[in-house]
């Protein structure tokens, strides 16, 4: 799999073939975005033991935290 910015197709004859999914198609993704945002509160209210997790990090500095968080959570309000 190849990605136009972060991984692109080594030649251009290889870019010259490949295609988009449907699904990644602009207005598809707005569409996913807004419902997600129209249902975070829902999801929120849920999931109530959830905890953030910034995952623009290192795959296994994201993986240390979560684990942190699953083997000695911290307290939480109750």
């Amino acid at each position: 799999r190849y990605h136009t910015t972060f991984r692109p197709a080594p030649t251009p004859r290889i870019q010259a073939r490949l295609r988009q999914h449907p699904r990644d198609k602009e207005e598809n993704i707005e569409t996913r975005v807004e419902t997600y945002y129209r249902n975070i509160k829902e999801l929120e209210d849920f999931y109530e033991d959830a905890f953030y997790v910034n995952a623009d990090q290192d795959p296994y500095v994201v993986f240390e935290f979560i684990e942190s968080c699953i083997i000695k959570p911290l307290p939480c309000k109750k």
